[in-house]
């Protein structure tokens, strides 16, 4: 099974969870690839980057102090087709991954991702509890499918930038 790798490494900033790669993303080998997916933009617009880049540079994300990972790493067409156990594994492997490599922030790119891993229902933007220490965000969804327009999008990633600015 091809998969994304994890770009990971200890006391980054940020930490970004998607959900599982998309056909795309496993067949291109990147990060938020799929046509229309606004992720790449909305990190450079609201200044949570200092420059824009691509999904082809989605490893550089590590210059930033940003590392990228997935819930689950199995790729799909559809959330829906992943089962509830490959959810369960892929909360326990998180977990381990944000305990050794200790981000100030992890940020879950949609409420659903958050929610497959807390188990409970979320709304956008800054939560109460931390994970390991971590504050934790959650973001609109950034692809194409999903209903929240772009503006909507980009004040919650502009709110991430200042919550990131606020941990230097």
């Amino acid at each position: 099974m091809r998969t994304l790798p994890d770009y990971l490494r200890s006391g980054m900033k940020l930490v970004i969870v998607g959900c599982n790669p998309d056909d795309r993303s496993a067949r291109t080998g990147h990060y938020y690839s799929g046509r229309g997916n606004e992720f790449w933009p909305l990190l450079f617009d609201s200044g949570v980057i200092p420059e824009p880049i691509g999904y082809r540079d989605d490893k550089r994300l590590i210059e930033f102090g940003i590392g990228l990972t997935n819930l689950v790493k199995r790729p799909t067409r559809e959330v829906e087709e992943l089962e509830r156990e490959e959810f369960a594994e892929g909360r326990i492997l998180l977990a381990r991954k944000l305990e050794e490599y200790a981000p100030r922030a992890v940020a879950f790119n949609g409420a659903g991702v958050f929610e497959h891993f807390a188990q409970r229902p979320c709304k956008p933007g800054l939560q109460n509890e931390r994970l390991y220490e971590a504050q934790v965000f959650v973001l609109p969804l950034t692809g194409a499918k999903k209903d929240a327009g772009s503006g909507q999008k980009l004040r919650y990633f502009r709110e991430l930038a200042g919550v990131l600015e606020k941990l230097q």
